[in-house]
Protein backbone atom coordinates (compact mmCIF):
# COMPACT_ATOMS: atom_id res chain seq x y z
CA UNK A 1 0.00 0.00 0.00
CA UNK A 2 3.03 2.86 0.85
CA UNK A 3 4.40 1.64 -2.82
CA UNK A 4 0.90 2.41 -4.62
CA UNK A 5 0.70 5.54 -2.69
CA UNK A 6 4.38 6.42 -3.38
CA UNK A 7 4.92 7.55 0.49
CA UNK A 8 8.23 7.67 1.89
CA UNK A 9 9.24 5.04 4.21
CA UNK A 10 12.43 3.79 5.54
CA UNK A 11 13.34 0.86 7.25
CA UNK A 12 16.18 -1.20 8.19
CA UNK A 13 16.01 -4.84 9.45
CA UNK A 14 19.19 -6.12 11.31
CA UNK A 15 20.51 -9.06 12.43
CA UNK A 16 19.61 -10.82 9.49
CA UNK A 17 21.19 -14.02 7.51
CA UNK A 18 22.25 -17.27 9.35
CA UNK A 19 25.52 -15.05 11.06
CA UNK A 20 23.07 -14.51 13.76
CA UNK A 21 23.69 -17.94 14.71
CA UNK A 22 22.58 -19.34 17.46
CA UNK A 23 19.24 -17.43 17.82
CA UNK A 24 18.27 -19.71 14.87
CA UNK A 25 16.43 -20.16 11.73
CA UNK A 26 13.15 -17.92 13.15
CA UNK A 27 14.66 -14.44 13.30
CA UNK A 28 17.41 -14.90 10.73
CA UNK A 29 15.03 -13.28 7.77
CA UNK A 30 16.31 -15.57 4.89
CA UNK A 31 13.35 -13.94 2.43
CA UNK A 32 13.52 -9.98 3.29
CA UNK A 33 16.00 -8.87 0.05
CA UNK A 34 13.97 -10.92 -2.08
CA UNK A 35 10.80 -9.42 -0.35
CA UNK A 36 11.62 -5.76 -0.86
CA UNK A 37 13.36 -6.47 -4.05
CA UNK A 38 9.95 -7.01 -5.74
CA UNK A 39 7.97 -4.04 -3.80
CA UNK A 40 7.59 -1.25 -7.20
CA UNK A 41 9.69 2.14 -6.09
CA UNK A 42 11.64 -0.12 -3.58
CA UNK A 43 15.78 0.76 -2.92
CA UNK A 44 18.01 -1.63 -1.04
CA UNK A 45 20.74 -1.54 0.52
CA UNK A 46 22.99 -3.89 2.00
CA UNK A 47 25.89 -2.16 3.52
CA UNK A 48 28.92 -3.76 4.62
CA UNK A 49 30.69 -1.78 7.22
CA UNK A 50 29.76 0.95 9.35
CA UNK A 51 30.99 3.78 6.93
CA UNK A 52 28.80 2.62 4.52
CA UNK A 53 25.87 1.77 6.57
CA UNK A 54 26.25 5.88 7.20
CA UNK A 55 25.84 6.70 4.05
CA UNK A 56 23.09 4.17 3.20
CA UNK A 57 21.38 5.70 5.62
CA UNK A 58 21.91 9.03 4.55
CA UNK A 59 20.79 7.94 1.08
CA UNK A 60 17.80 6.34 2.31
CA UNK A 61 16.63 9.53 3.90
CA UNK A 62 17.45 11.85 1.18
CA UNK A 63 15.42 8.79 -1.58
CA UNK A 64 12.30 8.80 -2.76
CA UNK A 65 9.90 6.24 -1.88
CA UNK A 66 10.72 2.64 0.33
CA UNK A 67 14.00 2.07 1.09
CA UNK A 68 15.50 -1.01 3.24
CA UNK A 69 18.40 -1.27 4.61
CA UNK A 70 19.35 -4.55 5.76
CA UNK A 71 22.95 -4.65 8.47
CA UNK A 72 24.16 -7.85 9.88
CA UNK A 73 25.08 -8.81 13.82
CA UNK A 74 28.87 -10.14 13.42
CA UNK A 75 31.19 -7.09 14.43
CA UNK A 76 32.85 -6.58 10.81
CA UNK A 77 36.20 -4.67 10.01
CA UNK A 78 35.92 -1.28 8.81
CA UNK A 79 37.02 -1.58 4.73
CA UNK A 80 36.29 1.89 3.51
CA UNK A 81 37.60 5.16 4.87
CA UNK A 82 35.26 7.94 5.89
CA UNK A 83 35.30 10.08 2.92
CA UNK A 84 34.48 6.93 0.85
CA UNK A 85 31.18 8.03 -1.86
CA UNK A 86 28.45 6.18 -2.00
CA UNK A 87 25.46 5.92 -4.56
CA UNK A 88 22.55 4.45 -5.10
CA UNK A 89 22.76 1.49 -7.43
CA UNK A 90 26.85 2.08 -7.76
CA UNK A 91 28.86 -1.23 -6.53
CA UNK A 92 32.46 -1.15 -5.20
CA UNK A 93 35.02 -3.36 -6.78
CA UNK A 94 37.18 -3.84 -3.22
CA UNK A 95 39.81 -6.09 -4.14
CA UNK A 96 41.40 -7.07 -7.99
CA UNK A 97 44.58 -7.64 -9.94
CA UNK A 98 45.49 -7.67 -13.97
CA UNK A 99 44.84 -11.53 -13.89
CA UNK A 100 41.84 -12.30 -11.98
CA UNK A 101 40.09 -15.83 -12.59
CA UNK A 102 37.07 -15.59 -11.07
CA UNK A 103 34.73 -12.37 -9.83
CA UNK A 104 33.02 -12.86 -6.42
CA UNK A 105 30.31 -11.17 -5.75
CA UNK A 106 29.18 -10.65 -1.71
CA UNK A 107 27.77 -8.16 0.74
CA UNK A 108 28.05 -7.72 4.61
CA UNK A 109 28.74 -11.10 5.61
CA UNK A 110 30.19 -12.73 2.39
CA UNK A 111 32.00 -9.39 1.12
CA UNK A 112 34.21 -10.41 4.61
CA UNK A 113 34.71 -13.93 3.89
CA UNK A 114 35.39 -13.08 -0.14
CA UNK A 115 38.12 -10.56 1.14
CA UNK A 116 39.46 -13.23 3.66
CA UNK A 117 39.47 -16.00 0.68
CA UNK A 118 41.09 -13.77 -1.66
CA UNK A 119 44.16 -12.97 0.51
CA UNK A 120 44.53 -16.68 0.66
CA UNK A 121 44.66 -17.73 -2.35
CA UNK A 122 46.76 -14.93 -3.52
CA UNK A 123 49.43 -16.87 -1.23
CA UNK A 124 48.85 -20.12 -3.85
CA UNK A 125 49.15 -17.68 -7.21
CA UNK A 126 45.46 -17.66 -7.65
CA UNK A 127 43.96 -14.03 -7.79
CA UNK A 128 40.09 -13.42 -7.40
CA UNK A 129 38.00 -10.10 -8.11
CA UNK A 130 35.47 -8.99 -5.28
CA UNK A 131 32.53 -6.81 -5.73
CA UNK A 132 30.79 -5.01 -3.15
CA UNK A 133 26.84 -4.68 -4.31
CA UNK A 134 25.95 -2.33 -1.94
CA UNK A 135 22.73 -1.72 -3.37
CA UNK A 136 20.82 -4.62 -4.17
CA UNK A 137 18.06 -2.38 -5.66
CA UNK A 138 19.03 -1.27 -8.20
CA UNK A 139 21.67 -4.00 -9.11
CA UNK A 140 24.50 -2.68 -10.63
CA UNK A 141 24.45 -4.45 -13.60
CA UNK A 142 27.18 -2.49 -16.01
CA UNK A 143 29.75 -2.97 -12.86
CA UNK A 144 28.75 -6.62 -12.69
CA UNK A 145 29.20 -7.48 -15.90
CA UNK A 146 32.36 -5.63 -17.00
CA UNK A 147 34.09 -7.35 -14.43
CA UNK A 148 32.84 -10.97 -15.15
CA UNK A 149 34.19 -10.24 -18.69
CA UNK A 150 37.32 -9.23 -17.46
CA UNK A 151 37.57 -12.54 -15.64
CA UNK A 152 36.36 -15.06 -18.55
CA UNK A 153 32.67 -14.58 -17.80
CA UNK A 154 33.05 -16.54 -13.95
CA UNK A 155 30.93 -15.37 -11.34
CA UNK A 156 30.49 -16.50 -7.79
CA UNK A 157 27.68 -15.48 -5.87
CA UNK A 158 27.61 -15.38 -1.70
CA UNK A 159 24.24 -14.79 -0.68
CA UNK A 160 23.57 -15.14 3.43
CA UNK A 161 20.25 -15.43 2.21
CA UNK A 162 17.91 -18.10 -0.08
CA UNK A 163 18.94 -17.77 -3.56
CA UNK A 164 18.16 -15.33 -5.49
CA UNK A 165 20.10 -14.15 -8.99
CA UNK A 166 19.74 -14.02 -12.67
CA UNK A 167 21.52 -15.63 -15.13
CA UNK A 168 23.26 -13.83 -18.26
CA UNK A 169 23.30 -15.81 -21.12
CA UNK A 170 27.20 -15.59 -21.90
CA UNK A 171 28.77 -15.79 -18.30
CA UNK A 172 29.12 -19.26 -15.96
CA UNK A 173 27.32 -18.20 -12.26
CA UNK A 174 28.21 -20.68 -9.61
CA UNK A 175 25.53 -19.76 -6.49
CA UNK A 176 26.67 -19.63 -2.77
CA UNK A 177 23.34 -19.39 -1.24
CA UNK A 178 21.48 -20.63 2.16
CA UNK A 179 19.60 -24.14 1.80
CA UNK A 180 16.11 -24.31 3.61
CA UNK A 181 17.54 -26.08 6.32
CA UNK A 182 18.72 -23.29 8.33
CA UNK A 183 19.45 -24.23 11.85
CA UNK A 184 20.60 -22.99 15.27
CA UNK A 185 24.65 -22.96 15.39
CA UNK A 186 27.10 -20.76 16.09
CA UNK A 187 27.77 -18.07 13.43
CA UNK A 188 30.86 -19.40 12.02
CA UNK A 189 29.46 -23.07 11.79
CA UNK A 190 26.30 -22.15 10.08
CA UNK A 191 28.43 -20.11 7.26
CA UNK A 192 30.31 -23.22 6.96
CA UNK A 193 27.25 -25.29 6.66
CA UNK A 194 26.21 -23.61 3.81
CA UNK A 195 29.25 -22.91 2.17
CA UNK A 196 29.16 -19.29 2.00
CA UNK A 197 32.61 -18.97 4.45
CA UNK A 198 35.98 -17.97 3.10
CA UNK A 199 37.01 -21.45 3.04
CA UNK A 200 34.32 -22.61 0.35
CA UNK A 201 35.72 -19.87 -1.95
CA UNK A 202 38.97 -21.75 -1.61
CA UNK A 203 38.30 -25.11 -1.68
CA UNK A 204 35.82 -24.91 -4.69
CA UNK A 205 38.78 -22.57 -6.67
CA UNK A 206 39.21 -25.85 -9.13
CA UNK A 207 35.47 -26.04 -10.46
CA UNK A 208 35.11 -22.51 -10.13
CA UNK A 209 37.86 -21.87 -12.88
CA UNK A 210 37.01 -24.61 -15.32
Amino acid sequence: MAAISESNINLCGSHCGVSIGEDGPSQMALEDLAMFRAIPTATVFYPSDAVSTEKAVELAANTKGICFIRTSRPENPVIYNSNEEFRVGQAKVVYKTSNDQVTVIGAAVTLHEALDAAEQLKKEGINIRVIDLFTIKPLDSKTIIENARATGGRIITVEDHYHEVVNEYDFTVQRLAVSPRATQRKPRELLKLFNIDSRRHCSGREEDNQ
